[in-house]
């Protein structure tokens, strides 16, 4: 399994890849797992979703941003998606990347970026979450996200159980929301736990320790049934409030359960990202579970429609990983 996550890793950080993946649009399963490429069509996804009883968070994508004139381009699409959402009366927050608007560039060119994006964010009433990427990028994001608490109360982050540091960054922001995820990068074992049971079982430990030490509400973002009910148990038991926390799932995989903790009475949010870059995070979220290809592929070949696209996305994957097996 970890040859495969590495793979996949692999293919999300190959920029050729990506670029030629915006040249072609949402194909190959890509519109299965994309809400949609403009602020018009994803709002229709975002209704949707809130018509079935979930709150949704949007992130627009993109990746390997290196110049000003791009990250501000994206800094703005962020700031009218928020203005759009909240203009169409929708439950909904924005997911933002810090590297998406220029913590790669320069640091205060991104803080003040993503101040325009509170500011915004404050005017609609909205919530604004920093995405976390790799550990690379964590320190930086961290100090931007303190400097932005000073000031705003509206802004939360992302702690990723797989550092051995996540029960500390946990217990430091215990009283703002927080997203909780297991880790979707390729980190080197002096800071990262490698294997599935040891982050299963910090995963596990890190929702406990928000839900219980601190007033922050608390996302519990997976897909992993045995660690939600396991956490259900868990509340149960601490007779925690259901108004602390949700459950939080990507757009497009497991809708049927997503539905079933709504009907269960739980809170459940739709992790929606949108836009023509989409490469990137579809490469993240095999790597972080490589049984969502199964989720994929089913729901591809479900349609005679797609499969000619589904067939060629199978081949094209194949090469790729053929060719890094070779080259290493």
């Amino acid at each position: 399994m970890g040859v495969v996550r590495d793979i996949f890793i692999g293919l999300s950080e190959n920029k050729i890849l990506n670029d030629a993946s915006k040249q072609i649009g949402l194909r190959f399963g890509a519109q299965k797992v994309v809400g949609g490429t403009g602020v018009n069509d994803t709002l229709k996804r975002l209704a949707d979703i809130n018509n079935q009883g979930m709150s949704v968070t949007f992130d627009n994508l993109g990746e390997f941003v290196s110049d000003r004139s791009e990250a501000e381009k994206e800094k703005n699409n962020i700031i009218k998606m928020i203005r759009e959402s909240h203009k169409a009366g929708l439950d909904a927050h924005a997911s933002v990347k810090l590297s998406q608007i220029g913590l790669g560039i320069d640091e205060t060119f991104c803080y003040n970026n993503i101040k325009e994006i509170m500011e915004a964010a404050k005017e609609a009433n909205m919530f604004v979450n920093l995405d976390m990427e790799n550990y690379l990028s964590k320190e930086q994001s961290l100090t931007i996200l303190d400097k932005l608490l000073e000031e705003y109360d509206n802004v939360g982050t992302v702690i990723q159980a797989y550092f051995y540091d996540a029960k500390k960054e946990v217990r430091k922001y215990k009283n703002i929301r927080t997203r909780l995820v297991k880790g979707a990068y390729k980190e080197p074992d002096t800071i990262a736990y490698q294997s599935k049971e040891d982050i299963d079982q910090s995963y596990f430990e890190i929702i406990k320790t928000h839900l219980v030490e601190g007033d922050g509400f608390t996302s519990i973002a997976t897909h992993d049934h045995n660690i939600i009910e396991k956490t259900i148990r868990f509340i149960e038991t601490q007779k925690i409030s259901k108004d602390k926390f949700e459950f939080q799932m990507l757009y497009g995989f497991r809708k049927d359960y997503q539905q079933d903790l709504v009907a269960r009475g739980y809170n459940m949010c739709v992790y929606v990202p949108y836009g023509t870059d989409w490469y990137a995070y579809f490469m993240r979220r095999l790597a972080e579970r490589p049984q969502n290809l199964n989720l994929v592929v089913k729901s591809l070949t479900s349609s005679k429609k797609v499969k000619a696209g589904a067939a060629i996305a199978a081949a094209v994957a194949g090469l790729a990983l053929v060719r890094k097996a070779f080259k290493n």
